[in-house]
C-alpha cells in the first residue's frame, strides 16, 4: 500500500512505554486517573471563566481559559491512543493517523508557546503600567492576541507536516515513542535525513528556545520591576508570576531538550514527552486555582449555583 509521497510503509508500530503486560495495565489505570484529572481540572476552568463575567472580561483569565481549552486538546491528541494501546500488545498507527498526531501535536503546542507568551506580556503591562493596564489590553486586542496565537500555531504545524510528507518510508517502521512526532518519524525515511533534521531544529527547537528565553527575560523585568516598587498588590502579583513561571519551565524545557538537538536520541525523551504531553496539562488547573483567591471564589459561586439548578430539578 503506497501513500501520495511513494512510500511502502502503511502504518508504524509503536513501542511504548513498556513491553511488560503486567506493567501496561498498572499504567493503564495510572494515565487514566491522569486523563481524567486532565479532562476534569481544564474543563473546570473553561466553565468557569465562561460562566463568571468578572473573569471573563479579565484579560489574564480570558487567556487562562484559552490555556486550558488548549491544554485539553492536546491531551485528546496523544492520551486516549496511549491508554488503548496498553490494553493491546500489537502497538500501530496508520500512516495517515500519524501525520494527524503530528499535526495536532505541533498546532496546539506552538499556540500554547505563542499563548504564554502573551499572558506574560499581560503581566509586564499589568505590573509594569498598571494605570493604563485596561486600556492598553482591551477586549479587541485580546481577541486579536489569541487569534494570532492560533494563526502561529497553524503555520508551524504545516510546516512540521510538509517536513515529514514528502519523506519516503520503505522499510523499519518501529517508533521508540507512544505517539508519532516528528524527532522519530524522520530517522525512519529511506534516505539521508540531515537537511530534514536541521529544518526541524531551526523551526520547533528555535522556537521553544526563542519563546522560552522572551518569556525568561520578560519575568525578569517584572520581578525586578517588583522589587523597586512597593504597592499593595505585590504578593498576589508573585504569586501570580511563580504560577506562570512554573507552567514555562515545565511546557519548555522538555520541548527544548527534545527539539533543539537532532541527530540522536535518549531513552530519557520519552520521560520529557509525558512531562509534555500528560503531567503539565494536568498540573496547570492545580498550579493556576490552587493559590488564586479569584478562581477559587468564581468555582464557589458556580458550584451553589450548579446545586441551585440541581434542586430546582
Amino acid at each position: 500500500m503506497k501513500n501520495g509521497n511513494d512510500s511502502k510503509v502503511s502504518e508504524f508500530v509503536l513501542l511504548g512505554l513498556s513491553s511488560s503486560w503486567e506493567l501496561q495495565l498498572f499504567l493503564f489505570s495510572l494515565f487514566l486517573m491522569f486523563y481524567m484529572a486532565i479532562v476534569l481540572g481544564n474543563l473546570l476552568i473553561v466553565v468557569t471563566v465562561w460562566a463568571d463575567a468578572h473573569l471573563f472580561q479579565s484579560p489574564m483569565y480570558y487567556f487562562l481559559g484559552h490555556l486550558s481549552f488548549i491544554d485539553l486538546c492536546l491531551s485528546c491528541v496523544t492520551v486516549p491512543k496511549m491508554l488503548g494501546d496498553f490494553l493491546r500488545q500489537g502497538k500501530t498507527i496508520s500512516f495517515s493517523g500519524c501525520l494527524a498526531q503530528i499535526y495536532f501535536l505541533h498546532f496546539l503546542g506552538a499556540s500554547e508557546m505563542f499563548l504564554l507568551t502573551v499572558m506574560a506580556y499581560d503581566r509586564y503591562v499589568a505590573i509594569c503600567n498598571p494605570l493604563h493596564y485596561l486600556t492598553a489590553m482591551n477586549r479587541q486586542l485580546c481577541l486579536q492576541l489569541v487569534f494570532a496565537c492560533w494563526c502561529g500555531g497553524f503555520i508551524h504545524s504545516n510546516t512540521q507536516v510538509v517536513l515529514v510528507i514528502q519523506l519516503p518510508f520503505c522499510g523499519p517502521n518501529k517508533l521508540d515513542n507512544f505517539y508519532c512526532d516528528v524527532p522519530q518519524v524522520i530517522k525512519l525515511a529511506c534516505m539521508n535525513s540531515y537537511v530534514v533534521e536541521v529544518l526541524m531544529v531551526s523551526n520547533s527547537g528555535l522556537l521553544s528556545l526563542i519563546c522560552f528565553l522572551v518569556l525568561l527575560f520578560s519575568y525578569a523585568v517584572i520581578l525586578m520591576t517588583l522589587r523597586t516598587r512597593f504597592c499593595q498588590g505585590q504578593s498576589k502579583a508573585l504569586s501570580t508570576c511563580a504560577s506562570h513561571l512554573t507552567v514555562v519551565s515545565l511546557i519548555f524545557v522538555p520541548c527544548v531538550f527534545i527539539y533543539l538537538r537532532p541527530f540522536c536520541s535518549f531513552s530519557v525523551d520519552k520521560v520529557f514527552a509525558i512531562f509534555y504531553t500528560v503531567i503539565t496539562p494536568m498540573l496547570n488547573p492545580l498550579i493556576y486555582t490552587l493559590r488564586n483567591t479569584d478562581m477559587k471564589t468564581a468555582m464557589q459561586k458556580l458550584r451553589k449555583k450548579a446545586c441551585g439548578i440541581l434542586l430546582l430539578c
